[in-house]
C-alpha cells in the first residue's frame, strides 16, 4: 500500500503543538494537524504487509492500509468512506486515542510506525470541511423502540447504528449535555466539545431522540459514587423503561473513582480528579459553577500516573498552580520498549504527554502514607518510596518524605460504573462490579435480564474511547438481531 519504497524513503512526521506559553492561556485545542503533503508522505510510508497487524491492533478494526493508500493517491473522499465504514466518530479517536494500531504497525518492529492517528485526524477533519459527513436516516422504520442509557461514545455509537437500522432510539443522559466522560472527563484542550455537538445534530437528523438531564434509576448517597457528576432534573425508573421499550442498552461510563483511604483523607482540599475536570469543562461551556475548585497559586499534587492524572496536570497549569507534582506508585517504565518482546501488543514504556511538557514534576515508585492538615485543610503529604520484593510492592526504609500540598487530586482510575443503575435493572454483575455480559456472536452483550443489554465501560470497565465505540457498534448489532431475527449491521 502507499508507495512501494516509501517506508525506506520517508521519516515519520509528528503533528505539531502550539508553544507552551501560548496554549497555557486557554482551554482550546493546540495540536497542529498534518497538511495535505505531510499526510500524503505518511500514507506513502505504509508497507504492503502480508498481514496488516494494524487492523487487528485497532479495536474498531479500521481498514488502515486502504485509507493510507487513498490519502497517498489524493483520493480523500474515498479515504473517508473507508474510515467511516468502521468508525462512527474518527474525529474523537483521531484526537484522543493512544493509537494501539501504531504499536501494531509492522514498520514499528525496527522503525518508527506510520502516523496512522494523524492520518485519521486529517481525513475526518477534511471530510467535515468538504461536507461529506451527512445524516443517513433509515429508508424504512421497524416500529421497534430502543432506549440507550448513557450518552458517552458507546451510547452514541450504538444509538446511531440502531437508528440507521430503522429503530426508534431514545438516548438518555443524566447530565445536561451529550457525551458522558467524553464531555466532562476529557479536557477541552484535548478535544473541543463542538465536535460532539455536531455529531448530536447528525444523529438527531437520523432519528435519534435525545433526552438530557434524565437520571435512570438512582445515584448512590455516599462513598465515591456520590461524587459522580449528576445534573439530572428528572428521574425515570428502570421499570418504566422496560415497559416502554422493546430493548434497553446500558452504556454508562465507569465513573466511580478509586479512593485513597489513608489518615487525613477527610481534610478539605482533597478531591477526586472527576470533581475538578467536569467543573472546568462546564465553565468552558459558559456555565456558572458554584464553589468550583481552583489550583491557582497552590501546590498541587496529583496521585495517579495515567491519562486522568495527566489531564489534571494540564488543567492545574492553566489555572496558574504554584507547582504541580504527579505521583505514580509503579516504578518508572523504560523510555524505549523491548520491541521484539512486545510487538505487536501495546507496550509498557515511559509516555510523556503534552501536559507533562507544560510543567510538572513526576515521581515514580512512591506511595502516600498520610495527609497532614492545618485547621481542617490539607497542607502536606507524607510519602515513602516503594519497590517490588517477592512480587509485592514494599516500602523502602529511610525514604519517608513530606511534600507541601494545598490541593490533592486523586486520579487513580475508576473501580466500576455507578452500581445503583445496574441494581435498578437487577442485572448480574461480574467480580469488578460491571454488568455481566459476554461478547459472543450469539447472545452477545445481553445481560441476565431479558431485553436488557450492556456495552462499553458499563460492561468491560474503565477503558478507551475506541473500545467504547467498538462495543457500542457490536451491541447495536446484537440488539438489531434480537429485535428482528437477523441483522445487516456490521460487527
Amino acid at each position: 500500500m502507499g508507495k512501494v519504497t516509501g517506508f525506506m524513503e520517508y521519516e515519520r512526521v509528528e503533528e505539531g503543538y502550539a508553544p507552551v506559553a501560548e496554549r497555557l492561556k486557554h482551554y482550546k485545542e493546540f495540536v497542529i494537524g498534518l497538511d495535505d503533503a505531510q499526510a500524503k508522505v505518511q500514507g506513502a510510508r505504509c508497507m504492503d504487509c502480508g498481514t496488516p497487524f494494524c487492523n487487528s491492533g485497532c479495536p474498531v478494526n479500521n481498514i488502515i492500509p486502504d485509507f493510507n493508500d487513498l490519502v497517498y493517491r489524493g483520493d480523500w473522499q474515498s479515504a473517508f468512506t473507508v474510515l467511516d465504514s468502521t468508525n462512527n466518530f474518527p474525529e474523537f479517536t483521531g484526537r484522543i486515542c493512544p493509537a494501539p494500531c501504531e504499536a501494531a504497525c509492522v514498520l514499528n518492529i525496527n522503525n518508527d510506525p506510520v502516523g496512522i492517528k494523524s492520518i485519521e485526524h486529517a481525513i475526518v477533519d477534511r471530510a467535515w470541511q468538504e461536507g461529506w459527513v451527512v445524516p443517513r436516516p433509515a429508508a424504512q422504520k421497524t416500529g421497534k423502540r430502543v432506549a440507550v442509557v448513557g450518552s458517552g461514545p458507546a451510547g452514541m455509537a450504538a444509538a446511531q447504528q440502531l437508528a440507521r437500522a430503522g429503530h426508534a432510539v431514545t438516548l438518555f443522559e443524566k447530565n445536561d449535555r451529550v457525551g458522558g466522560l467524553l464531555r466532562y472527563g476529557i479536557p477541552d484542550f484535548k478535544m473541543e466539545k463542538h465536535l460532539i455537538d455536531r455529531r448530536v445534530e447528525q444523529m438527531e437528523a437520523e432519528g435519534v431522540t435525545v433526552r438530557t438531564g434524565v437520571l435512570v434509576g438512582a445515584m448512590p448517597k455516599d462513598g465515591p459514587g456520590a461524587k459522580v457528576t449528576n445534573l439530572a432534573q428528572e428521574t425515570v425508573s428502570a421499570e418504566q423503561l422496560l415497559k416502554d421499550y422493546d430493548a434497553v442498552l446500558l452504556t454508562g461510563g465507569s465513573e466511580t473513582s478509586r479512593d485513597l483511604p489513608v489518615t487525613g483523607r477527610e481534610l478539605e482540599g482533597i478531591h477526586f480528579a472527576m470533581e475538578l475536570l467536569p467543573q472546568q469543562n462546564r465553565a468552558n461551556a459558559g456555565d456558572k459553577v458554584k464553589d468550583a475548585l481552583s489550583a491557582k497559586g497552590k501546590h498541587v499534587i496529583v496521585i495517579g500516573g495515567g491519562d486522568t492524572g495527566s489531564d489534571c496536570v494540564g488543567t492545574s497549569n492553566r489555572h496558574g498552580a504554584k507547582s504541580v507534582t504527579q505521583f505514580e506508585v509503579m516504578p518508572m517504565p523504560p523510555e524505549q520498549e523491548d520491541k521484539p518482546l512486545t510487538w505487536p501488543y501495546w507496550p509498557i514504556k515511559l509516555r510523556t504527554s503534552s501536559s507533562h511538557e507544560e510543567g510538572a514534576v513526576r515521581e515514580f515508585a512512591i506511595s502516600t502514607k498520610a495527609f497532614v492538615g492545618e485547621k481542617g485543610k490539607v497542607k502536606a503529604l507524607k510519602t515513602v518510596q516503594v519497590a517490588f520484593k517477592d512480587g509485592k510492592l514494599t516500602e523502602v526504609a529511610g525514604t519517608e518524605k513530606d511534600w507541601p500540598a494545598d490541593l490533592v487530586l486523586l486520579a487513580m482510575g475508576f473501580t466500576n460504573p455507578v452500581g445503583s443503575v445496574l441494581e435498578a435493572f437487577g442485572v448480574d454483575k461480574d467480580q469488578r462490579g460491571n454488568a455481566k455480559a459476554s461478547t459472543e456472536l450469539a447472545g452477545g452483550y445481553a445481560t441476565s435480564v431479558p431485553k436488557v443489554f450492556a456495552a462499553g465501560d458499563m460492561r468491560r470497565g474503565q477503558s478507551l474511547v475506541v473500545w467504547a465505540i467498538r462495543e457500542g457498534r457490536q451491541a447495536a448489532r446484537a440488539i438489531d438481531e434480537y429485535l428482528m431475527g437477523a441483522t445487516e449491521l456490521p460487527r
